[in-house]
């Protein structure tokens, strides 16, 4: 089911009493808008601009209406500033397709398919949604009588919070003229400049535009005249007064000072209505003000003592500083409980602020602004001349920020949902129950009290210290409930920049170890938020504050924990959501974004900060080999082995260009530093350069005669730079497009090459292990960087020159020293290779994109590997368990076997002959003897206690890929490569049977047991499991490469050549 707010529909509850134009109103206006919506315009969008208070809300209101009534109405979402749902544009395409659903009978199958296809769809970029919701959809139906003219109304697009939501939305919703039936668009909102930029990218030939605020001043004043006239009427009825009351030179007085601002006109009404007919004065930009006032003032009552008005001013400034400071409207049950103030003193309180306030009659709904002007007012000394109801901002949002924290302190607790099982995901639960544990006013605490300290600049440095210490795990628990984990992440950002290491050391260092703590968990966190107290707690640093802080919260039935490093890893972020490998990685040039590209064919924009999925952009039709953005950061450029370059819009996601030449796959791509060119190197054996604003080719560099790898340009554009299949590096010149220098040295291909930021040197990485340093303008090598072990595929220099940055097929990235070619860093992490690395401008993080499909983020300052865990140092492919479970015995890439203590997790055996990996391990059912097989096509035996090698059988062709005891001990199973299995004596080594037929490798071998074995624990996508019921999340790092079970304990097997042992105790599994 689709998210869907409200609030948004013209109709909603929340406005059933918001007014129409009268009659005789607004009428040429609403005539050009119907002519527009019902005639043969090309223009699909109609943008009614005008001042706050000019009435465009009531026009809209009006027009959807009318198409309302006439069953033309696709949908409609009126935004609000302040509004929730409908404050920010999160739902909108959400809502506008669950409106279409209804509203167009014909479109609704093909709206659930897209949701059944994408379930997730509500969760990604504004682009993507548009497209697969709305978009595909409605061209999916054909153009016919009865759907020809649909009107879609956007209303106060300006309060929408977030402007580059606001710059899309009109640009997204533009495409509607690629429809085949006729989708018309109203849009109105103040003349603000992220929407007339938006409407700016816009051809004249989609919009038309029309400026409320520029009618003619003796129309408007007309119209606010018969608004005036029918409101006033309507009082005097109510009142008994005379027919002729108020008059015909009252309503043009009121007209004159309401200066073409309907929200004027309106407001006294509203005031006059509740019996209060005071005189207003004149000047039309303070004439809301001087109501305002009155209202307030007017809501003293006289009968009051001195005390009782003092305490009812500070009571209106309170609860009405704290409504216009709100991040999100609260009903008022919920604003009584946040500022810890009777109900009933705030019903008593609003009661005379009806003509201020929208004050639903079920208090559940939330308070709103009748206009947004009350909160300028409100805050501003000039505005409201009275001290008694001025509102200091500064003061507002500390008492908030106060009282938020003291209502999360007494609310929050470990599973606050009470679901009990610790592997349930938030899909699992329903939203009701959500709600009903986490009420609206402890959500807005745990939303925003971040917010309201910054704003309020107190510097409540020991309340915030102790409430973390208390309460960060049941915080980081209800924001995961209700789907905020990101803006968790933000708020720990931003309390990291408020806090300072003089002011309060402890805070600080807590903060920053929460702030890892949380980036590292955030995936599990975001989908199973007990894992917080199971998962995150036990996969900590020995050092961790927060482990140590919190480890009284793991559940008393995870026995025996992995024994880890002290402290965290370098790993800053794990970001999952590629299917297949990540060929190429970027950082955007203000540190806030990452691109990626994947075998899977998309581009991946993610948030650097939180690691959320920004935009999916699709479009390749073959594996995406190489992203990079442009140094403005407003394009992202991609290179497939579908031939194709493309070019991105990374605020909206839409193609901008396509650039077609290439013969073959577009291996490398790159920027020019003024955005103006592209550069690619193709498996076709040349270079392109592109212009980035026509697509054309402005130079095609020959001579390679194999692929061209890695390209670049130097940073004053005059060259470009490429690495080959040849084994060579070259530099061409962009005007010329001649070679001017081959670089040689290079014993494999180049897969990778980058120039220094001041152009005098090129770095190169290649399949023969090395890194080799250049000097662009001799030619010669300057350095060569020994220490991969395997291939290089990605190098980069830092953003100062004094660093290089490697990617390889070991699944190591290296940080090296350019003027000493030192190793300063070995970042290890990654279970699979290395393909593409990166580093932040700012040069304190590098990015990187594995074959493991992930892309990680690493703290390249700190490094912050402290400690190296006992190990193997490859891979492990086997583990098994002893038969009493004391002792795990485990295989290595690294050509070792290693026995340790179950429960201590030390290493006491260190086996080493084997010349090859070891593929497989196992126990004698005596426990006294080790059986291994290896690449190296041996089998050997070795005795548990003192280490010593026993036999060494030989025979097979090939690796042994599986090796077992059976269960008397007495002989040995064995499968191979070379397609056979054999049956071999324990004692003498001699083979006694050998079992041939098999097509293919020998996978794993075993003995048949008289007895079943039950077992109860294994892993299962990343979690380890009991019963179907999931325990323990695994994350990246101790993704599992072997498992083995005894009893209740699971040994873990993983690529880094460690193992984890967790181990449980009978009973219940409830948190």
């Amino acid at each position: 089911r689709l998210p869907s707010a409200a609030d948004a529909p013209f109709n909603s509850y929340n406005k059933q009493h918001a007014p129409l134009c009268l009659p005789g109103t607004r009428v040429e206006l609403l005539q050009e808008i119907y002519n527009w919506a019902d005639g043969r315009d090309n223009r699909c969008i109609f943008w009614l601009n005008g001042l706050a208070g000019t009435g465009k809300s009531t026009i809209a209101r009006t027009v959807a209406r009318r198409y309302f009534e006439q069953k033309r109405l696709g949908s409609s979402f009126f935004f609000s500033r302040g509004g929730g749902d409908v404050s920010h544009a999160s739902k909108f395409f959400t809502s506008i397709a669950v409106q279409l659903a209804h509203n167009v009978p014909q479109i609704r199958r093909f709206i659930c398919d897209a949701v059944t296809e994408q379930n997730d769809i509500a969760n990604q970029s504004l682009h993507d949604q548009w497209r697969h919701l709305v978009f595909h959809p409605l061209s999916r139906l054909e153009e016919s009588s009865s759907l020809s003219a649909y009107v879609l109304i956007v209303d106060a697009l300006d309060e929408c919070d977030n402007e580059d939501d606001v710059r899309i939305i009109p640009q997204l919703l533009a495409e509607a003229r690629l429809l085949k039936i006729r989708l018309r668009v109203l849009i109105t909102s103040r003349p603000e400049v992220p929407i007339r930029y938006s409407f700016l990218q816009i051809l004249d030939a989609d919009h038309r535009d029309f400026i409320l605020h520029d009618i003619q001043a003796a129309i408007v004043d007309q119209d606010i005249s018969t608004f005036l006239d029918y409101e006033l009427r309507s009082i005097g009825q109510e009142r008994g007064l005379e027919s002729s009351w108020p008059g015909e030179p009252a309503i043009r007085l009121l007209a004159q000072k309401a200066s073409g601002l309907f929200i004027w006109a309106a407001t006294a009404c509203r005031f006059i209505r509740k019996g209060r007919r005071d005189k207003s004065v004149a000047l039309p930009e303070n004439q809301l003000g001087e109501i305002y006032l009155t209202v307030l003032k007017s809501s003293i009552h006289q009968c009051y003592t001195e005390q009782e008005r003092e305490d009812m001013y500070n009571t209106i400034r309170e609860i009405l500083g704290s409504i216009v400071i709100l991040s999100s409207p609260l009903s008022v049950d919920a604003l009584a409980r946040l500022l810890y103030i009777s109900k009933y003193d705030v019903n008593q309180t609003l009661d005379d602020l009806h003509a201020i306030l929208k004050i639903s009659e079920d208090r559940t709904r939330p308070l709103l602004l009748h206009h947004p002007s009350f909160r300028d007012f409100l805050l501003d000394k000039e505005r409201c001349s009275d001290p008694k109801f001025q509102v200091d901002a500064r003061q507002a949002h500390r008492t908030l920020a106060n009282n938020c924290i003291r209502l999360m302190s007494t609310s929050l607790k470990q599973d606050i949902c009470d679901v009990k099982a610790p592997g349930i995901l938030v899909t699992d639960v329903k939203s009701s129950q959500v709600n009903n544990c986490i009420p609206p006013d402890i959500q807005y605490a745990c939303l925003y009290w971040v917010q309201h300290l910054q704003r309020s600049n107190a510097q409540l440095y020991d309340e915030v210290y102790l409430f973390l210490q208390h309460h960060l795990l049941h915080w980081l628990e209800a924001l995961s409930w209700i789907g905020k984990t990101s803006e968790g992440i933000l708020a720990i950002s931003a309390l990291k920049l408020f806090t300072t290491a003089d002011e309060s050391p402890n805070l600080q260092t807590f903060i920053h170890d929460a702030e890892r703590f949380t980036l590292y968990n955030r995936s599990v966190i975001e989908q199973a938020p007990l894992q917080l107290y199971c998962s995150a707690l036990v996969f900590a640093p020995e050092k961790s504050i927060i482990r140590k802080g919190f480890e009284k919260c793991i559940p008393a039935w995870i026995q025996t924990k992995p024994k880890l490093q002290a402290d965290w890893s370098a790993t800053l972020q794990t970001l999952e959501g590629h299917s297949f490998s990540v060929e190429s990685v970027a950082f955007s040039p203000d540190d806030k974004q990452v691109v990626s590209g994947s075998l899977d064919k998309t581009v991946r924009l993610w948030d650097a900060v939180t690691g959320a999925t920004i935009q999916t952009l699709e479009g390749h039709s073959e594996p995406v080999k190489s992203v990079a953005f442009s140094p403005d950061g407003k394009q992202v450029v991609s290179g497939s082995d579908d031939t194709a370059v493309r070019l991105w819009d990374t605020v909206t996601g839409a193609v901008l260009q396509i650039l077609e030449g290439h013969l073959s796959s577009a291996e490398s791509v790159a920027f020019s530093l003024d955005s103006k060119q592209v550069v690619s190197g193709s498996d076709d054996k040349t270079v392109r350069l592109w212009d980035t604003v026509t697509g054309a080719t402005v130079q095609t560099l020959k001579g390679r005669s194999f692929s061209v790898m890695s390209v670049a340009f130097s940073p004053d554009g005059k060259q470009v730079v490429s690495g080959s299949l040849d084994k060579t590096v070259r530099l061409w010149d962009t005007v010329t497009g001649a070679a001017v220098q081959t670089l040689e040295g290079h014993l494999g291909w180049v897969y990778s090459v980058a120039f220094s930021p001041d152009g005098k040197q090129v770095v190169s990485g290649s399949r023969d292990k090395t890194v080799r340093l250049w000097d662009t303008i001799t030619g010669a090598a300057v350095q060569t960087l020994g220490g991969h072990s395997g291939w290089v595929y990605s190098v980069a220099f830092s953003p100062d020159g004094k660093q290089i940055v490697s990617g390889s097929d070991d699944e190591t990235i290296r940080l090296w020293d350019t003027v000493a070619g030192a190793v300063l860093q070995t970042l290890e992490g990654h279970s699979f290779s290395v393909k593409s690395v990166a580093y932040s401008p700012d040069g304190r993080q590098v990015v990187s994109g594995s074959l493991d499909t992930t892309v990680r983020l690493w703290d390249a300052v700190t490094g912050a590997v402290l400690q190296t865990l006992e190990g193997h140092s490859g891979r492990l492919h086997s583990v098994a368990f002893s038969p009493d479970g004391k002792q795990v015995v485990s295989g290595s890439h690294d050509a070792i076997v290693q026995l340790w203590d179950t429960m201590t997790g030390a290493v006491l055996q260190m086996l080493e002959g084997h010349l090859g990996p070891v593929n497989s391990v196992a126990f004698s059912p005596d426990g006294k003897q080790i059986v291994s097989g290896s690449d190296d096509k041996t089998i050997r035996l070795w005795d548990t206690v003192t280490g010593a090698a026993l036999q060494m059988l030989e025979g097979y062709l090939s690796l042994v890929g599986s090796v077992a005891f059976s269960p008397d001990g007495k002989q040995i199973v064995s499968g191979s490569l070379d397609r056979t299995v054999q049956l071999w004596d324990a004692v003498t080594g001699a083979v006694p049977q050998t079992l041939k037929g098999h097509l293919s490798l020998v996978g794993p071998v075993a003995f048949s047991l008289d007895s079943n074995t039950t077992r109860n624990l294994y892993t299962s996508n990343n979690w380890v499991a009991e019963g179907g019921s999931n325990l323990i999340w695994l994350p990246p790092a101790y993704r599992v490469t072997c498992e083995a079970v005894w009893n209740k304990i699971i040994v873990l097997g993983h690529s880094s050549g460690r193992i984890s042992i967790l181990g449980f105790k009978e009973g219940s599994r409830l948190i």
